[in-house]
């Protein structure tokens, strides 16, 4: 049979392909994705004919994952559409969880403020300017039990986006769920708690890498005993992407970063089979339909191996990539604005295509501000669609066995490969960073895609061609500058009214804590209760840690 594919390939190429080329050349002398794979203008069986079906896919729900890691994917439930939403106070966001719950959305997604990302209070001289406006201001444990004020937590699942604070962010939901009843061991969510992409590509960091590692590690430890249903982390590819690296970037950097973490928890006495199963990952997904579906399938069969073969685990659970899935905020414009729900769709698709577990759609106008509610319904209805209407969702990896997603797959896994044996080569993923490599190649990469896009080799539609002649959006969120007062106001009376010599008290076993071996993660719980504020827990722990300067 390939003899005959092959033949006959060579005789289309020479006849009909022929003859339509010297009336109509194509578009481009070589289509290339955004990843610089040269694409070949036709696949045929012969690009797989050296495929191993059962080794390389495999089925939905076993080793090695290609095509899924649940045996029923989507036929079973849909994935968690869990739209991210923080802004101005925590009752304002409250109000938009409640309004999205009642939309439909199946999982709460928490966007925090600049300062709470890097452990200062709203009152701190740094925060000025900066409080509630890209996430909600949180403070202390009083702040975050109004943000879950009526919302049930042993029924929700709930992702944070936090990374530096993200033990002091956990011990405060871990402390409303009690006030509400709610047992640790069953609250269901994810903590992103990936501090090494924050030195690559995003900049919140707080400590250096050795003592942040630890305290990721710490997490780790506590929720095997205390919250065993937990996420420990969320291996974010998502941030670099967004920062310009390309599909095999992500893949590779993410995968790298999540080597870090494995070693450093085995390290740290734990057996890989106690906490991998807990460790999610987070990926973009942008504009190049097939790349993005491909990369979501190699990066799946690439973890899967790795976890296997190098870390030596035994369960399934183990080698599972379990992934949530954001459209790409970089690939949103402010001209046009309306095609950016086209955008965020196709985007969206491809991640369902892909295999995410849970999915993020941004919203039309976030080029300009966070979202309106009108803005998040239409993103939250552009999943809906794609579950209820469009029927991909009724067939388990409908585009496997394609032959270009296939190649491209496979493609992707070779070329994340490559890059993680240089950054093993260079002593693993801390020290790629902290040499200036992987931020190196992401500016590179970012460089490269802007310069296409102002050369007009990419076309990105309103912006560099199909302009027409528009004004700002009118319509958009804007957090008001009451909102900073506010927030001061409300952190100055919880600290007026709380126990101030139990925060003393309990401050002092952190400190001791940290300047020790033990787990930090209980006497940040500790202090959380008392109603210590993030900033003064974090400045225990940049007291004994240090803080981190980029070279």
């Amino acid at each position: 049979m390939s003899k005959n594919i092959h033949d006959e390939l060579a005789h289309w190429e020479k006849t009909t392909l022929q003859k339509t080329l010297s009336k109509s050349p194509e578009r481009e002398p070589s289509f290339k994705t955004t990843s610089h794979i040269e694409l070949k203008r036709l696949y045929t069986p012969l690009d797989l004919a050296e495929s191993d079906y059962c080794g390389e896919l495999g089925f939905p729900g076993e080793f090695p994952f290609a095509r899924g890691v649940q045996p029923t994917m989507y036929r079973g439930r849909f994935w968690t559409m869990r739209q991210y939403a923080g802004f101005a106070t925590a009752e304002e966001t409250n109000k938009r969880y409640k309004f999205l719950l009642e939309q439909g959305q199946t999982g709460l997604s928490v966007a925090f403020d600049l300062p709470t990302q890097i452990g200062y209070d709203s009152n701190h001289p740094l925060a000025d300017g900066e409080v509630g406006k890209v996430g909600v201001a949180i403070d202390s444990l009083k702040d975050m039990e109004i943000l879950f004020d009526g919302i049930p937590l042993d029924k929700v699942s709930t992702s944070m986006t936090i990374n530096s604070t993200a033990a002091i962010l956990l011990a405060m939901y871990i402390a409303v769920a009690e006030k509400q009843g709610v047992k640790s061991e069953i609250l269901q969510g994810t903590i992103q708690n990936d501090i090494l992409k924050e030195y690559a590509a995003r900049g919140t960091y707080i400590f250096p890498p050795l003592e942040s590692m630890r305290i990721v590690t710490d997490l780790f430890a506590f929720c095997k005993e205390h919250v065993q249903r937990w996420n420990t982390i969320s291996i974010s590819g998502y941030h670099m992407r967004e920062a310009g690296c390309t599909a095999v970037q992500e893949v590779a950097f993410t995968i790298a970063d999540g080597i870090a973490y494995v070693e450093a928890a085995i390290r740290a006495g734990l057996d890989v089979d106690s906490f991998a199963s807990r460790l999610a990952f987070f990926f973009c997904c942008h504009n190049t339909f097939i790349e993005e579906v491909a990369k979501f399938r190699a990066a799946r069969r690439l973890w899967s191996k790795i976890m296997k073969e190098r870390f030596k685990a035994k369960k399934d659970d183990s080698c599972m990539l379990r992934f949530h899935t954001q459209t790409a905020g970089c690939s949103l414009t402010a001209q046009q604005p309306d095609n950016n729900v086209v955008r965020v769709a196709f985007q969206a698709l491809a991640a369902v295509l892909g295999g995410t577990q849970s999915l993020h759609t941004n919203s039309r106008d976030e080029a300009y501000a966070l979202p309106t509610e009108d803005s998040v319904r239409i993103a939250l209805r552009t999943q809906q669609i794609i579950a209820y209407e469009t029927g991909v969702a009724d067939m388990i990896d409908p585009l496997g066995g394609s032959y270009a997603v296939e190649t491209l797959t496979n493609e992707i896994e070779k070329k994340a490969i490559d890059y993680i044996e240089k950054i093993e080569a260079m002593g693993g993923a801390i020290k790629a960073i902290e040499s200036g490599y992987i931020q190196g190649e992401i500016g590179e990469s970012a460089y490269q895609y802007q310069k296409e896009i102002e050369r007009k080799k990419r076309i990105v539609v309103g912006l560099n061609q199909f302009q027409i002649e528009e004004g700002p959006l009118k319509e958009t969120l804007r957090i008001q500058p009451e909102v900073e007062q506010y927030q001061k106001e409300k952190l100055a009376k919880v600290k007026k009214e709380r126990d101030n010599q139990r925060v003393k008290e309990t401050l002092a076993a952190l400190k001791k804590a940290a300047q020790g071996s033990e787990n930090i993660v209980p006497p940040i719980l500790g202090a959380v209760k008392a109603y210590a504020t993030l900033g003064e827990i974090s400045d225990i722990l940049r007291e004994v840690f240090g803080e981190y300067r980029e070279r």
